[in-house]
C-alpha cells in the first residue's frame, strides 16, 4: 500500500563504515566548549556595534527579550551586551554562563591532569546508536563497558514480525541499501541484537541519544525490547535535545569529553515504567503498516511526554510519508529544494546543506542520504541528473542538477508516486509508485 501525510512539514553522525551500517557524519560544527574571554569580546563588539548604530544590533537585543528604544542606547551598559550573549547562548543570565564555563573549564583542567572525579563503575553499561561517544566517554574518565546498537530504523522496513524473521528483513535492506554483503550484514545483525542479552549483567546500563529520529526510533525499540525480554534491568537514559553555547545540536558525537560529562551530570534520569510504556507504546505506532496509529499517537501525546523528545522525532519520521501534492517525503522534498535554491552542485554539498541549515530535524548520516538519492532515481521521468556517471569516482564528488521534471515535483504540479518505479518503507508503512 502507499500513504500520504495529511499536511506539509516546514521546511527548513562521525563513525566508519562497518558491517551493518552506515557512517554517521553528524556535522561536528562546535564541541560546546565556550571560551569566556572570547564571549567578552562578542559582547564588546555589540555593544560598540549597537552604539555605531549598526544594523542588527538593535535586533540581538529585541530577538533576546531586551527591548530598548534608541533614546535608552548611549546609557546602555557592558552588562547589558553581556546579558544578550547569555541569551543567545542558551542561558538566562551572564553569571550562569559564566558558572557553566568555569564548570567546563574545570573539568578540562580535571582531564588533563587526570584527577576527574568518580563518574561511573565497572559494573556500567554504556549503550549508544553508534560509536561516537566511545573515545570521548573514555577520555571522561568513564570506565564502564560500550554496546553499540546502531539498526537505522529510521530507514527501511520497520515490520511487526516475530524478532528472527525481523532480524533477517533489516538485514536484508541494510546490506542493499548500503553496499554490504549479505552475509556480512546478517552476521553484524545477530551480534549487534544478540548483545542485548548481556543487559542484565551489568548493575547500570545508560542509553545515550539525542533528539533525532535516528536516536529516537532505536530508543524506542529498546524501550519494548528491555520491557518484554529483560524487564529487571537498571535503566537510566541520557536523552539530549539542546547544548548551551550550540546554535544548532546536531547529535552528541559533537561534543567534547567535557560535554559528555556535563550530559551525564544534567540529562540523565532513570528510566520509569511510565517511560517504557510510552516508548513500547511509540514503538507500536512505528511498526504499524498503516500511518494512522502513528498520527494519532503524535496527536494525544501529552505536552510533557515522558520521552522528552520522542514526539518531535516521531514527527519528523512521519513526515518522511509523500505529500499528497508532491509525492514526496520531506527528505526527497528539501534535497530538491537544496539543488533549485543553489543550482548544480556536488551530491555531498547536497548533504552539507542538509544537514547544517534546511532539515528542520536532521538525522541522516551520509551513506543513508546517497542510498535515499539512489531510490529517487527509481522513476520513469528522472528528477534530475548525475554527472559523470563514472562507478569509481565518489558519490559526494558527482553533480546533481535538477530537471524540468524534478521542477515541476517539487513545486506540485506532478506526483512523484506518478513517476516512481520502486518503493521505500517509512517504518512499518511501504510506499511504492
Amino acid at each position: 500500500m502507499s500513504a500520504s501525510r495529511t499536511s506539509k512539514s516546514d521546511k527548513a553522525k562521525n563513525t566508519q563504515p562497518n558491517a551493518s551500517t552506515p557512517p554517521i557524519h553528524k556535522s561536528p560544527i562546535f564541541d560546546g566548549r565556550l571560551n569566556l574571554e572570547q564571549q567578552r569580546k562578542r559582547a564588546k563588539e555589540l555593544l560598540r556595534d549597537l552604539q555605531n548604530g549598526k544594523p542588527g544590533a538593535l535586533a540581538r537585543f529585541k530577538n533576546a527579550d531586551h527591548r530598548v528604544s534608541q533614546t535608552e542606547i548611549p546609557a546602555l551598559k557592558l552588562a547589558d551586551a553581556q546579558v544578550i550573549i547569555a541569551r543567545e547562548n542558551g542561558f538566562p543570565s551572564w553569571p550562569q554562563m559564566k558558572t557553566h564555563i568555569d564548570k567546563i573549564t574545570e573539568r578540562n583542567r580535571q582531564i588533563l591532569h587526570g584527577t576527574l572525579p568518580t563518574l561511573d563503575t565497572k559494573t556500567t553499561l554504556h549503550l549508544r546508536c553508534g560509536s561516537d561517544i566511545r573515545h570521548g566517554l573514555n577520555i571522561a574518565g568513564f570506565v564502564g563497558d560500550f554496546l553499540e546498537f546502531a539498526d537505522p530504523f529510521c530507514q527501511g522496513p520497520v515490520p511487526d514480525l516475530p524478532l528472527d524473521q525481523f532480524i533477517q528483513i533489516r538485514a536484508d535492506f541494510i546490506a542493499s541499501a548500503y553496499q554490504i554483503t549479505q552475509k556480512d550484514a546478517l552476521a553484524r545483525s545477530h551480534r549487534e541484537y544478540a548483545s542485548l542479552a548481556t543487559l542484565g549483567d551489568y548493575e547500570q546500563v545508560v542509553l545515550w541519544f539525542e533528539h533525532d529520529s535516528y536516536d529516537q526510533l532505536i530508543l524506542a525499540f529498546l524501550m519494548d525490547f528491555i520491557a518484554t525480554t529483560r524487564p529487571k534491568t537498571q535503566l537510566e537514559v541520557i536523552s539530549v535535545g539542546e547544548v548551551p553555547g550550540i546554535d544548532r545540536f546536531i547529535g552528541l558525537g559533537q561534543l567534547s569529553p567535557e560535554l559528555l560529562i556535563w550530559c551525564w551530570e544534567n540529562h540523565r534520569m532513570p528510566v520509569t515504567d511510565e517511560m517504557q510504556k510510552f516508548g513500547r507504546d511509540a514503538w507500536s505506532a512505528i511498526r504499524s503498516q498503516t500511518p494512522y496509529l502513528l498520527e494519532s499517537f503524535i496527536k494525544t501525546a501529552p505536552t510533557n511526554p515522558p520521552l522528552p523528545h520522542m514526539i518531535k522525532a516521531l514527527k519528523r519520521h512521519y513526515a518522511e510519508l509523500p505529500d499528497p501534492l508532491s509525492g514526496l517525503g520531506l527528505t526527497q522534498q528539501l534535497t530538491l529544494q537544496i539543488i533549485q535554491d543553489h543550482g548544480p552542485l556536488s551530491i555531498g554539498k547536497v548533504f552539507g546543506h542538509l544537514m547544517r541549515t534546511y532539515d528542520p530535524l536532521p538525522y541522516l548520516g551520509d551513506l543513508m542520504f546517497w542510498a535515499d538519492i539512489q531510490r529517487m532515481m527509481d522513476c520513469t521521468d528522472p528528477l534530475f541528473t548525475i554527472t559523470p556517471d563514472d562507478p569509481n569516482q565518489n558519490w559526494a564528488e558527482q553533480t546533481i542538477t535538477l530537471t524540468e521534471t524534478g521542477e515541476a515535483t517539487l513545486e506540485g504540479k506532478t506526483n512523484f508516486l506518478e513517476n516512481f518505479t520502486g518503493s521505500r518503507w517509512v517504518g512499518g508503512v511501504v510506499v511504492i509508485g
